[in-house]
């Protein structure tokens, strides 16, 4: 199946808009223009939150197992047309046929979970302390929702939002990237065709900053959720605050990983290469800072580089890949500032360091060892395919050093020690934390940071929960 044509979904019609823009989607693989996107202009963006706010009143008046009825119907239309999407995700992002289709499945999972958990929410009845009174907190949807998402997981970070705002009964107007574009099409063509109501869910693309700025700018929406950059997280919520906004802030993290001597080091070696170089490195909870104990650095280091030396790395559509390309060109000369202020400050190239020289944007998988703490890319987020490791001595020292940072998203260790574990949980400041593997989420779980990495969380009841507000109510009787 080829790309399919790219539209906006405003007050329950597929749409170019009224702007008469538009942008060039691009394969990452290639360089190829593979799509055309329209872009929203103000009149699209007003109608969207009209739209949106009456869609509110339809939706949130439904019962939860109707709304759950309509989300299930979705979950089987994305699964009818589940390889085509994920061809098409890995078509405008990059990542491995492999992991586009875990991912589309993740995504799923978490339609289905959403809406059946849409149906256990409760409130509470309070005992009084006055005779004849009855206190009652109910559990009520909090409003019309804007959100915004980063291109690194086209269906999971869409679906996050979307799912769980539509099983808490809200609207939710959301611009995906406009780097990745058809998978959040797919979702949405999944609702409406399952019967969604006109406006309860808006999908529109356009410069950033005008969209968002727009959006946020009106006092229809009571809740805005974002995943992106922490600096954009900033300046988002101080817009959201004119409007006394509720926010969720799912923002950057520079994930320490701290690998202590008394563990299982082949294990440890195979499961970082695994999920440092998952999507290029180009996700948030990637473990990007690797602290190995001193005694056994330079067997870890062996067994990490034979494990990055094995990578094959090319057009996700291949299935004997195992990497793909950064999603533009730009993130390349990025990848190259990293590597060469770390070499510059003393840190040894080991593997990789440099593009690959393709019509693509591809860089190759890189090990770095001895990296000081000075060197720019133990303090910034890469965000891309570079493994950078030093060593470390004691537990002391490596939690210090963990949480030197201000981001506080994921971290993970390995160990064979109970007591080490349970100083690490009491101890490594983190919303996620992963011991002996890299698993920190699932969609029963919370997902959320600590710090500069945001707050709030999705996924699990607490991902339902903030697009909850509890109304309290007293009623005197006899």
């Amino acid at each position: 199946m080829s790309y399919p044509e790219l539209k906006m979904l405003i007050s329950g019609e597929w749409t170019d808009g009224s702007s008469g823009k538009s942008e060039p989607v691009l394969c990452p693989a290639d360089g190829s223009t593979i799509g055309t996107l329209p872009h929203a202009g103000p009149a699209d963006l007003d109608m969207a939150l009209q739209s949106s706010l009456e869609g509110f009143n339809i939706w949130r008046k439904k019962t939860p197992h109707e709304r759950q009825m309509v989300l299930e119907k979705a979950a089987r239309r994305l699964d009818d047309s589940f390889e085509s999407i994920s061809a098409n995700l890995t078509r405008e992002m990059g990542k491995p046929i492999g992991e586009a289709r875990i991912e589309l499945r993740v995504a799923i999972d978490l339609l289905r979970w959403y809406a059946e958990e849409g149906k256990r929410v409760y409130g509470r009845i309070i005992p009084s302390r006055f005779p004849n009174m009855q206190h009652e907190a109910r559990k009520l949807p909090v409003g019309p929702v804007v959100a915004f998402v980063a291109w690194n997981f086209p269906a999971v970070n869409v679906m996050r939002k979307v799912a769980g705002a539509l099983a808490a009964g809200c609207s939710i107007t959301i611009k995906p990237s406009e780097e990745t574009p058809a998978t959040a099409i797919a979702i949405g063509k999944s609702l409406t065709d399952a019967g969604l109501p006109a406006g309860v869910l808006n999908i529109v693309f356009g410069v950033p900053a005008e969209v968002s700025e727009h959006l946020l700018s009106s006092t229809i929406p009571r809740k805005l959720s974002f995943t992106g950059s922490v600096p954009v997280g900033i300046h988002l919520q101080k817009l959201a605050a004119k409007n006394m906004m509720r926010c969720t802030m799912e923002l950057g993290g520079h994930s320490p990983v701290m690998v202590f001597d008394d563990c299982d080091i082949e294990t440890a070696a195979k499961l970082c290469t695994a999920g440092k170089f998952r999507n290029a490195g180009q996700v948030c909870i990637s473990p990007t800072r690797f602290f190995v104990q001193e005694n056994i650095y330079d067997k870890f280091l062996k067994l990490f580089k034979e494990h990055v030396e094995g990578m094959r790395v090319g057009n996700g559509l291949d299935e004997q890949m195992s990497m793909g390309p950064l999603v533009a060109e730009r993130r390349i000369d990025i990848m190259d500032g990293f590597v060469s202020d770390a070499v510059s400050k003393g840190a040894e190239l080991l593997v990789g360091g440099e593009a690959i020289q393709s019509e693509g944007s591809f860089f190759a998988p890189t090990l770095l060892q001895e990296v000081p703490d000075t060197a720019k890319i133990m303090t910034e987020e890469p965000f891309g395919p570079i493994a950078p490791t030093a060593r470390f001595t004691s537990l002391d020292e490596v939690i210090e050093r963990a949480n030197s940072l201000q981001f506080g998203l994921a971290a993970y260790a390995f160990t064979g020690s109970a007591k080490t574990a349970g100083v690490l949980k009491q101890e490594i400041e983190t919303g996620m934390l992963a011991i002996n593997s890299l698993h920190v989420h699932s969609v029963e779980t919370p997902f959320g940071g600590l710090k500069f990495s945001g707050y709030g969380y999705e996924g699990g009841i607490e991902g339902l929960e903030v697009f909850l507000a509890t109304r309290y109510s007293s009623e005197t009787y006899g």
